[in-house]
C-alpha cells in the first residue's frame, strides 16, 4: 500500500511558484486537483498551492468510492456526469487509478431500512440510473453472509478507485498538461486590492492572480474567516481500516447500517464503521451549535463528542483566527491533518466483519488511519463565488462525498472561474444559503 501519505512523504513538487497566473487554486485534493486539470486544459495559466502533500488529508483517506447511489438528489447530475469523466480518466492521465465499475450495494438490516432504500429509487428512476431492488434471497446470492439481511438495493454502474493513488496520480498528469504545482506551500493569506482579489501570499512570496479557487477542505472555514467570510464548517474524525487479503467475497463496495466494506486491488478490504464519527467541541462548534442541531439530532447515536480537538486542528481552542502574510499562520503549523485512528472502532470493525462473515473470521489488519472530513449543516458543498470578495471561488464542504464527484466538481467549479454557464443547477450549493456567519 502506499498509505499513508504524510509529512515524511517525498515532496514532488517543490516549486517556487510563479510570480504571477492567471488563477490560483488552494488546496491539493481532489476538488484542486481536478479544477486545475480543466482550467489548464482550456489554455489557463494556473498556480495549485498545496500546505502539504497532494492528497495528504481527505482525498487519500476516504473510502474509494465512486457512487451514485444514496447521494442527495442536487448532487446527482453532477455525480453523473462526474461518473462519466471517471470513466475516461485513465486513458487521459495515461496511468492506472484503480477505477473499476463493480458496483454499490446497500444491504437493509430490517423493514426500516428496506423502506429507505426503495424510496431513494425513485431518485434513480428520475435520472436514469440502473439502481434495482433486491431481494433477501439476491442479496445472499450477491453477498453470502450471515448478519440477517433483508434485502437491499444495488447500483451496477457504480464503481470505486484507489485513493491514495488516484489523485497523486491525476496531479501529476495535471502538472504535465501545465498545472504549476507546488506542495510545502501554504497560501497565508488572499491579496485583495480595491476590494477585490489581486493574488495571494504565500509562504513562498506573493503571486499574482485575479481569481482564486478556494479548494481547502477541512481549512477552508479557518481560512475564510480571516478575511471576513462566514462559512459555517465543521469536521469530524472517522476511522478506517485496510485488511490483509483475503478471499474474495465480494468485488465491489457494499454497506449495511453497522460497517461498509470494499475490495482493494491488493485483494484485501478496506473497512469502515458506518455512521460513527468523532466530533471535537472547539469555538466554531460551539459558535454553530444552532445551525448544526438538526443535523446533530438526525446523527446524534453515531456521533460521539470529544471534548477538544488536538493541538493545530482547525477548530483547536488555541488555534489562531487571525495572523498576519509575514509570519507562521495555523496551515504551516500543520501540514497534514491526520488523526489518530480509533483503535476501539477498529477492533469493533474486525468484529462486524466476522460476525457477517464467520468463515473467514475477524480480519488481520494491515493499516488503520483516519481522516477529517468537512461538513455542512445539509451536508452538501459550498461550490460558489464569494460575493463580498469578487474574484474568489469557493468549493468545499463535500462532506464524505467529495472523492468521486470530485472530477465533475472540478469541471463545474473552473466553469465558475471563468465564468462560463456550469450546465448544472448549482442553487443548492450557494453560500448565501446559509446566511452570514463570521
Amino acid at each position: 500500500m502506499m498509505f499513508p501519505i504524510s509529512v515524511a512523504s517525498p515532496v514532488r513538487f517543490p516549486g517556487p511558484p510563479p510570480k504571477a497566473a492567471d488563477v490560483v487554486v488552494i488546496g491539493g485534493g481532489v476538488i484542486g486537483v481536478m479544477t486545475a486539470w480543466y482550467l489548464a486544459r482550456r489554455g489557463v495559466r494556473v498556480v495549485l498551492c498545496e500546505k502539504g502533500r497532494i492528497a495528504g488529508e481527505q482525498s487519500s483517506r476516504n473510502w474509494g468510492w465512486v457512487r451514485q447511489q444514496g447521494r442527495d438528489p442536487a448532487e446527482l447530475p453532477i455525480m453523473i456526469e462526474a461518473l462519466s469523466i471517471w470513466k475516461g480518466l485513465e486513458a487521459e492521465a495515461g496511468a492506472s487509478l484503480g477505477f473499476r465499475q463493480t458496483g454499490v450495494l446497500y444491504i437493509a438490516n430490517g423493514a426500516r431500512d428496506m423502506a429507505a432504500h426503495e424510496a431513494w429509487t425513485a431518485h434513480a428512476r428520475a435520472h436514469g440510473i440502473d439502481t434495482r431492488v433486491l431481494s433477501r434471497s439476491e442479496v445472499a446470492a450477491m453477498l453470502p453472509g450471515d448478519a440477517g439481511w433483508t434485502g437491499g438495493i444495488w447500483t451496477a454502474s457504480d464503481a470505486q478507485a484507489e485513493p491514495w493513488i488516484a489523485v497523486p496520480r491525476l496531479a501529476e498528469a495535471a502538472a504535465a498538461r501545465g498545472v504549476r504545482i507546488v506542495e510545502n506551500c501554504a497560501v497565508r493569506a488572499l491579496d485583495i486590492t480595491a476590494g477585490r482579489v489581486a493574488g495571494v501570499m504565500t509562504e513562498m512570496g506573493r503571486v499574482a492572480a485575479d481569481r482564486v479557487v478556494l479548494a481547502g477542505g477541512s481549512w477552508s472555514a479557518l481560512f475564510a474567516r480571516t478575511h471576513g467570510l462566514g462559512l459555517p464548517q465543521l469536521s469530524v474524525r472517522a476511522t478506517v481500516a485496510a485488511t490483509a487479503p483475503l478471499p474474495q467475497i465480494f468485488p465491489g463496495a457494499a454497506a449495511d447500517s453497522r460497517f461498509a466494506l470494499r475490495r482493494r486491488q491488493d485483494g484485501g478490504y478496506t473497512l469502515a464503521l458506518r455512521l460513527t464519527h468523532d466530533f471535537y467541541l472547539g469555538p466554531d462548534a460551539f459558535r454553530l451549535f444552532r445551525t448544526y442541531l438538526p443535523l446533530i439530532r438526525k446523527d446524534i447515536a453515531g456521533t460521539r463528542f470529544k471534548p477538544a480537538a488536538p493541538r493545530h486542528f482547525p477548530d483547536g481552542w488555541r488555534t489562531p483566527r487571525r495572523w498576519t502574510a509575514e509570519g507562521e499562520t495555523p496551515f504551516e503549523r500543520m501540514r497534514i491533518l491526520a488523526p489518530e485512528p480509533d483503535p476501539a472502532q477498529v477492533e469493533r470493525m474486525r468484529d462486524r466483519f466476522a460476525a457477517a462473515f464467520p468463515g473467514l473470521g475477524r480480519p488481520l489488519i494491515a493499516a488503520a488511519w483516519a481522516g477529517m472530513i468537512d461538513t455542512m449543516p445539509d451536508v452538501l458543498p459550498v461550490i460558489d463565488h464569494a460575493a463580498a470578495l469578487p474574484g474568489l471561488t469557493i468549493a468545499t464542504g463535500m462532506s464524505g462525498h467529495g472523492f468521486g464527484i470530485g472530477p465533475g466538481v472540478g469541471r463545474v467549479t473552473a466553469d465558475l472561474v471563468e465564468g462560463r454557464a456550469p450546465r448544472h443547477d448549482l442553487a443548492p450549493f450557494r453560500l448565501a444559503r446559509f446566511g452570514t456567519y463570521v
